[in-house]
């Protein structure tokens, strides 16, 4: 036990560090994709992320529903 010393300044210092990693994160991941998210379809209301995504899962998924009027130009 002669590093008692040593190894509590140690910790201090890992964990100085892991807060500073932590705020310098910053972002959460799962916020970040679901600002990405930004059409829902009208139907099953999953989310994607653009237009032409969108139109491919109504053709594919819904099939006997007409297109909706903001999928007609895209």
């Amino acid at each position: 036990m002669a590093r008692g010393q040593q190894k509590i300044q140690s910790q201090q210092k890992a964990a100085e560090k892991a807060a500073k990693m932590k705020k310098a994160k910053g972002t959460d991941s799962k916020k970040a994709a679901a600002a990405g998210l930004t059409f829902k379809c009208a139907v099953c209301m999953t989310q994607m992320p653009d237009p032409k995504t969108y139109k491919q899962h109504f053709e594919n998924k819904h099939p006997k529903s007409p297109l909706p009027a903001d999928l007609q130009a895209a």
